[in-house]
């Protein structure tokens, strides 16, 4: 997965903005955040702890929680070698929560 294929998700669900901050991309519903940037190859996405939980088990070589992370509902998921479908599931899931769908 690459960062264009987040853009063209994010431009499909309703409400979901792109900006660059800094250099680079995050998306957000009505100015809560969905997932941003953190490099060339990870975002940080927004998810509730237990669906986090699900994610960490269900796709290791996908997701992680980094230390700056483990207090906040937040996960991070590696576009190189992670799993598309998982990735895009959970930028969803994150639309969902912001949204309150």
């Amino acid at each position: 997965m690459r960062l264009t294929d987040l853009s063209g998700l994010s431009a499909q669900l309703d409400g979901v903005t792109e900006r660059r901050r800094k250099g680079l991309l995050e998306w957000r519903y009505h100015g809560r955040l969905v997932a941003r940037q953190l490099d060339h190859s990870h975002v940080v996405i927004r998810a509730s702890f237990d669906f986090r939980d699900f994610l960490l088990q269900s796709f290791p070589e996908t997701f992680a929680v980094p230390n700056r992370f483990r207090k906040h509902m937040m996960i991070v998921a590696d576009l190189e070698t992670g799993n598309a479908d998982a990735i895009e599931d959970a930028i969803i899931a994150a639309w969902e929560l912001q949204s309150g769908r």
